[in-house]
């Protein structure tokens, strides 16, 4: 089935008429509509090639026409590649024989035109326009990947870098670091974005996209500018509009692809629906005024909106919202494709005139991001001021075990099973044999106490997030001298994010959250009846589908924290083997909250063992962390390791 092909298997990249592969359009006038159906092939009344072009000739010109011969300009070896795709197929008319040695085999295909290929260090990036579209179910999980692979490598720099400025701090020694100069100090993420694009791993670099970005869906939402920049979303790290500039379109005319609209003018107008009147740039007092001084002229980033709305060609929309939450104090969240219908110039409220775009969402899309993330602050507004909205079943299905309520919504159906079963926010291990080795820290832990040797490579959080994951994380414990406030001390804790258990078509229950939930962050720990794994071999096989054997989970940790592909002389580290799990846990009689969060290949929550409290490794705690940010109602998802025959029982 084409859901469990790869993409680089798939037909979809065999041959140049077929959806999928990545078509250089003709701008601007293209997407005006003109120039026919758009093919390229001529139209009109033109010949058929194959009644035009010799088997020996198409030979000839297929010899000719090699990607290879232009790897220094990526956007002409993609035409190249397709000019000769093309040749291949009239070849196929005349000469059968003779197509099948001369098409390029889908490999070939990938390694040139493929959206992900690393672009050069500093490339230039490419006036060239491309559109993307008709992907398959495979192609689409494919290219998620590809962007949830390069947003790790993403926030595992910023949380190292983050956390070596930290220690420079904490250790007096002063600003400047990883690209910067003496004295001067560096923001983690765009160190990290620097980092990313001196070893090529931006995507999409030499190429501007018009339309969606493959891989990026709608909602999905990001703490940091230069995190869109490093993913293709918007190319301006400052700038509200990304645009090709006139000199590098072959009309003459600069072409808009995306805009972020923060609310950085007070003409500004957006009610988080499917309207946005988007002021224009230019004229302000200073780099981070509302206010303006001058007139705005219809130039740059102005001008490329106005001549998107002449040629009727889409934008990609991002919105900033507030969120106290997050480290930058708001979230960007990408909220689809939207076209500019109207402009006028008008005097706005500083006196200065200013041009104003009203972009309208296009239709056929997922909710509004931004939408959504307003409902959920009012959903959670109301459940904590004591209310209960339409279709929640239950307030808190936890019973305040958790130090923030587990609310159960159910719109579908009169099910409320959740709240037939026993909630245990934390297994019950056997108690220790031997009392727990603990730190002599009066203070918040730092280097070379007990905690951070047992750790091995080093603490494994800074400011709340996951560094790096590893075979299990030695927290301090109460055997430990520490305060409560040390940084040392993050899991145990509890839940810091609004979760609830909902009711969902595809899977049964599932668990969402009504917050922004950070990547490296920790989200719920899996709980239930612990059973020795002696006490495990008596129980029934029916009920056997209850038990959740630990030793089952993917060892996805080993994907957060890793930064070899941008840092090559930074591997990572070889961790001794972990000691064999002693336990199953039950969920048939007891739970939580996490066991009702749906399998998935393409998880956006992973297992972190965990151990505090005792010395017992082989009874660590099943630990969540966020792989990803996760914005508000989107439904968790984690990989159980378990094949698609088991699948249905989760939703049990």
């Amino acid at each position: 089935m084409a859901s469990s092909s790869s993409p680089l298997q798939s037909p979809l990249f065999s041959l140049l008429s077929t959806p999928g592969v990545v078509v250089p359009k003709l701008e601007p006038s293209e997407f005006n509509g003109g120039g026919g159906d758009g093919g390229g092939d001529g139209g009109g009344d033109g010949e058929n090639p194959s009644q035009l072009l010799t088997p020996d000739l198409l030979r000839r010109l297929l010899d000719e026409l090699s990607p290879a011969a232009a790897r220094d300009d990526a956007l002409l070896s993609d035409y190249l590649l397709l000019a000769k795709l093309k040749l291949a197929a009239a070849s196929a008319a005349t000469s059968p024989a003779a197509a099948v040695a001369a098409t390029p085999s889908p490999s070939s295909v990938i390694s040139s035109v493929a959206l992900a290929n690393p672009s050069p260090k500093n490339r230039r990036r490419s006036g060239g326009l491309v559109r993307v579209s008709h992907l398959g179910a495979a192609d689409h999980a494919y290219f998620r990947v590809l962007v949830r692979r390069a947003r790790l490598t993403y926030d595992s720099l910023r949380c190292l870098y983050a956390r070596r400025r930290s220690i420079r701090d904490e250790t007096g020694g002063g600003g400047g670091g990883e690209g910067g100069s003496p004295g001067r100090r560096r923001r983690p993420d765009l160190i990290a974005a620097k980092t990313m694009t001196d070893r090529g791993l931006w995507l999409h670099r030499d190429r501007r996209i018009v339309g969606p970005i493959p891989g990026v869906a709608v909602g999905d939402v990001f703490l940091y500018r230069a995190e869109l920049c490093v993913l293709g979303v918007h190319g301006a790290v400052q700038a509200g509009i990304d645009f090709v500039p006139a000199s590098q379109v072959p009309e003459g005319e600069p072409i808009a692809v995306s805009i972020v609209s923060s609310g950085g003018y007070q003409d500004d107008e957006d009610a988080a629906d499917d309207v946005l009147v988007y002021t224009g740039s230019g004229g302000r007092v200073g780099r981070n005024s509302v206010w303006h001084s001058a007139d705005q002229k219809l130039e740059r980033g102005n001008l490329a909106l106005e001549r998107s709305m002449t040629y009727g060609i889409e934008l990609r929309v991002v919105r900033a919202h507030p969120a106290d939450a997050t480290p930058t104090g708001r979230v960007y969240v990408y909220d689809g494709l939207y076209k500019v219908v109207d402009c006028d110039r008008h005097v706005g409220r500083s006196g200065c005139h200013v041009f104003r775009f009203k972009l309208l969402r296009m239709q056929g899309q997922d909710d509004c991001g931004l939408k959504n993330l307003k409902l959920a602050e009012h959903l959670k507004a109301q459940l904590a001021a004591g209310a209960k909205p339409e279709g929640y079943a239950k307030r808190d299905i936890s019973r305040k075990r958790e130090l923030l309520p587990v609310p159960l919504f159910n719109n579908i159906d009169e099910d409320v099973d959740p709240r037939l079963f026993d909630y245990v926010a934390r297994p019950d291990f056997p108690s220790p044999a031997v009392a727990p080795r603990g730190c002599k820290c009066v203070a918040d832990c730092s280097t070379n106490c007990l905690c951070e040797k047992r750790n091995k490579c080093g603490f494994a959080y800074s400011n709340g997030v996951l560094l790096r994951g590893r075979p299990v994380i030695f927290e301090c414990g109460d055997s430990c001298k520490c305060p409560p406030t040390c940084p040392n001390r993050v899991a145990q804790k509890g839940m810091r994010h609004q979760l609830e258990v909902f009711r969902s078509r595809d899977t049964g229950w599932g668990v969402r959250s009504l917050d922004v939930i950070q990547a490296g962050s920790f989200v719920c720990e899996l709980s239930g009846e612990v059973l020795t794994r002696e006490e495990a071999k008596y129980v029934s096989a029916e009920h056997a589908t209850y038990l959740i054997d630990p030793t089952r989970f993917p060892e996805r940790w080993r994907e957060w924290g890793d930064v070899s592909e941008a840092i090559p002389d930074r591997p990572p580290p070889e961790f001794a083997n972990r000691p064999e799990l002693g336990y199953f846990l039950d969920v048939s009689r007891k739970r939580n909250v996490a066991c009702y969060i749906s399998h998935s290949s393409v998880p956006n929550v992973f297992v972190q063992f965990v151990l505090y409290g005792h010395d017992a490794e082989s009874y660590p705690h099943i630990m969540i962390f966020a792989m990803e940010n996760i914005p508000p109602l989107r439904e968790l998802s984690i990989d159980y390791g378990i094949g698609q025959e088991c699948v249905g029982m989760l939703a049990q």
